[in-house]
């Protein structure tokens, strides 16, 4: 009798631990429904085909970390990664067609802006929330400080040069000084690093101020003829995008041993310089005012008054954040990344 309700209670375990994964797949561009296409769970034998309403169901997986896969010709292939503790439903799922090109004088291509960013952070099982990771490395001696862009880990949503594909469910931070992503898996301390010049566009989203952030590529654009090395944030986009950099410098210690006073220490400081995006030239924000409004053309005396009745402070971050967002809010398509500037 113990061995058999000892084989009865294995088995009805085994059974609740099996779980089911669905979602819909569409097109990213014209919203119509896909249908087979292939998904799979990679190095496992868990595969579906999405049906004529483009739905996919995947039965009877274990609980375990996994990477999904969506593959279909002429479309971006698409993966993401999930630990799967129960029934599992991915709701709707884009895939953009293989070449799709940004809309003329955009910063970002839509498919980072417009794939399931939103769903992946707040509507998702399983995908809200997250370990927030400080993480920083050993310091050398006589160097304070770290060369992250933000040193938590931030969730994150991947697009790749290589066929486009997108990668989800990843926990990233960003190297400045080496130019790599580190990635990891929810609850995983393993770390994997992926080298910034695979990527095209990544958005994460701030665990601190819980906002998304989008980051390009400088390999994209141009200062005076020459491609850049290292990620721009895109602050606003539209007809003229507004983009940061942020460097890191290493400030040498200035410690007056006859006097005892100074830094003992050398430093790490970040720096951020304000660029606009004109024509596929990044170009610095100009300090002095002539200048600044020269940025927008025909446009510039409408600006000058804007400025002057809001009291906009132009020489301000903030100011040309509520610039740029004024400027390009003018323009058919204008859709605003972000409600506020975020500091590094």
């Amino acid at each position: 009798m113990a061995l058999s309700f000892s084989f009865t209670h294995s088995a009805h375990s085994q059974e609740q631990a099996q779980f089911n994964i669905t979602g819909v797949l569409k097109d990213g561009l014209s919203g119509q429904l896909i249908a087979g296409a292939i998904v799979t769970l990679r190095e496992t034998a868990f595969s579906a085909v999405t049906g004529e309403d483009g739905s996919f169901s995947i039965n009877n997986v274990y609980n375990d970390r996994f990477v999904l896969n969506i593959n279909l010709s002429g479309y971006q292939s698409y993966q993401v990664q999930f630990n799967v503790k129960d029934d599992l439903d991915l709701g709707t799922v884009k895939l953009f067609p293989m070449g799709y090109e940004n809309p003329e004088d955009m910063a970002l291509q839509r498919t980072i802006r417009a794939t399931n960013i939103a769903e992946l952070f707040s509507k998702r099982p399983n995908f809200i929330g997250g370990n927030q990771v400080f993480g920083i490395p050993p310091e050398p001696k006589r160097l304070i400080g770290n060369y992250y862009l933000d040193p938590k880990w931030n969730k994150a949503s991947i697009l790749l040069y290589r066929e486009n594909e997108i990668m989800e469910g990843y926990f990233v931070r960003y190297n400045i000084a080496s130019n790599n992503f580190e990635l990891r898996g929810e609850d995983s301390e393993q770390v994997t690093v992926l080298p910034g010049l695979r990527v095209q566009n990544i958005v994460w989203v701030d665990s601190e101020f819980n906002v998304p952030r989008y980051f390009v590529n400088g390999m994209d654009f141009k200062d005076e003829g020459v491609p850049i090395s290292g990620f721009f944030e895109v602050l606003v986009d539209g007809k003229i995008p507004l983009v940061r950099r942020t460097l890191a410098l290493i400030k040498a210690s200035n410690y007056n041993t006859a006097l005892m006073v100074g830094e003992r220490n050398d430093q790490i400081v970040k720096r951020n310089t304000y660029y606009y995006l004109l024509e596929g030239e990044v170009i610095a924000i100009p300090k002095q005012k002539k200048k600044f409004y020269k940025i927008f053309g025909e446009n510039a005396e409408e600006i000058e008054s804007f400025v002057k009745e809001n009291a906009v402070n132009i020489k301000q971050p903030s100011g040309y954040f509520t610039i740029f967002t004024h400027y390009n809010s003018n323009y058919e398509g204008f859709e605003a990344l972000v409600p506020k500037l975020v500091d590094n």
